[in-house]
């Protein structure tokens, strides 16, 4: 019984932290890629930065929820 409630805690944790890790690497390419359209369209600053907060901030909402679900399926 011990083990199974250490295996189903540790599952969850090794899901939050799977979620946080593939949410921080999908935000750094998303700044990247950003970061590179700027570069090259100066004038285009205002169109690419727009879309790219508020993809981070969906990408932000979705990362959360999966957090707070892997920690209550515990």
């Amino acid at each position: 019984m011990l083990l199974e409630i250490l295996s189903t805690k540790g599952a969850a944790a090794l899901g939050a932290g799977i979620v946080a890790i593939g949410a921080g690497l999908g935000l750094g390419k998303i700044g990247s890629a950003a970061m590179d359209a700027m570069a090259r369209q100066p004038e285009a600053i205002s169109k690419i930065q727009t879309p790219m907060i508020i993809i981070g901030a969906l990408v932000e909402g979705v990362s959360l929820f999966a957090v707070v679900v892997c920690l209550l399926a515990a």
